[in-house]
């Protein structure tokens, strides 16, 4: 006899119960997986299925059909009480990011209620998050030979100087990276090229800055100036103070 229901377990009377079976499935996928019990009363007592020559297969292709990324449960035949029940067990995916019949569905309790918007979209949000954030990218094509070393310790010597970066004086590029997070997997990210590339532009044509200067404030009047500047972001922030001292002196 299975005693009763729970975050891990689930009971069902019959094959009938098809899409709550596949709902049931999703759910425990997307929380720390499960079994579902098929031929057990609400109560615990097997009830017993009638399992043809096909069944189990056909449960196998059913649950596959209709979730997304397809599921492949173990399905199995159990003697309980005399009678045959049918267990399935589902492993927790890896993202949480199964749906049934296009819904997402999560397990809480004894019951498998469907995911809020916020909730699915928060999750497929943290499932793609490297791949989200720009900076955080691998620069394709770009080698440790791509970053100016004259712009990258003169950076460390202001860090230490103003923010009290603890950087040992012989410390070398690569390990200069690596302690602030501008390499992943020993190669370079997007920020560490736009940050201390020699020529940023090879790898980001559009990284440059726009300079534009008007009479006044009034951005309708007449344009007095126009500069484009390329570069590095540190170069475009140094660049922009003399600009701006000229501007407005």
């Amino acid at each position: 006899m299975i005693h009763k229901e729970s975050e891990t377990i689930e009971l069902k009377q019959s094959l009938v119960e098809l899409d709550e079976i596949i709902e049931t499935a999703a759910a425990f996928a997307n929380t720390e997986g499960g079994r579902i019990f098929i031929g057990i009363s609400p109560d615990g007592k097997a009830l017993g299925v009638q399992v043809g020559k096909g069944t189990i297969e056909k449960l196998v292709n059913q649950i596959a059909q209709h979730t997304d990324p397809k599921l492949h449960p173990k399905v199995s035949l159990k003697r309980i009480d005399g009678k045959d029940v049918i267990v399935v067990e589902v492993k927790e995916s890896h993202d949480h990011l199964v749906l049934a019949f296009g819904r997402p569905y999560k397990r809480v309790g004894k019951s498998s209620p469907k995911m809020s918007k916020d909730e699915y979209e928060r999750l497929i949000l943290e499932k793609h998050k490297d791949k989200l954030y720009f900076d955080e990218q691998i620069c394709k094509g770009a080698k440790i030979t791509d970053i100016s070393k004259e712009k990258l310790f003169d950076f460390v010597k202001k860090a230490k100087e103003q923010r009290g970066l603890s950087m040992h004086a012989r410390t070398s590029v690569n390990d200069i990276l690596r302690k602030l997070k501008l390499m992943k997997d020993g190669r370079l990210t997007n920020a560490s090229v736009l940050l201390f590339g020699k020529d940023t532009q090879a790898f980001f044509l559009q990284s440059e800055l726009k300079a534009i200067r008007f009479k006044g404030i009034d951005e309708t009047k007449s344009m007095l100036d126009f500069k484009t500047i390329g570069g590095d972001a540190i170069s475009f922030l140094r660049k922009r103070k003399v600009l701006s001292m000229t501007i407005y002196r």
